[in-house]
């Protein structure tokens, strides 16, 4: 069993920073791309950033300059750095990744549960 266990969330003044984190565990035999998503109230869910087994990173254009993906192999960790914060970024934000399976050798979308950002002026 593979899950994505998201932390870092919270409420913070614009301006501000925030880190999430996101770990995947169970039977893993490889992590490719691997992204956040984030959905405000009434919106749809949108891609923020992303990171592909090799490096390579694509970021939504509202963020670009802001926020920084990241991840560290050894962990099966992403993180999301997120500066100079916005009214606008509120929203529940989610890790997705795509995950092998140590026994099916398929790979298989996974999401995370959420975790809610909140920006205030």
């Amino acid at each position: 069993q593979v899950q994505l266990v998201e932390s870092g969330g919270g409420l913070v003044q614009a301006g501000g920073s925030l880190r999430l984190s996101c770990a995947a565990s169970g039977s893993i035999f490889s992590i490719d791309y691997m992204g956040w998503y984030r959905q405000a109230p009434g919106k749809q869910r949108e891609l923020v950033a992303g990171i592909s087994g090799g490096g390579s990173t694509n970021y939504a254009e509202s963020v670009k300059g802001r926020f920084t993906i990241s991840r560290d192999n050894a962990k099966n960790t992403v993180y999301l750095q997120m500066n100079s914060l916005k009214r606008e970024d509120t929203a529940v934000y989610y890790c997705h990744a795509e995950i092998t399976g140590l026994r099916s050798r398929v790979p298989f979308v996974y999401w995370g549960q959420g975790t809610q950002v909140t920006v205030s002026s």
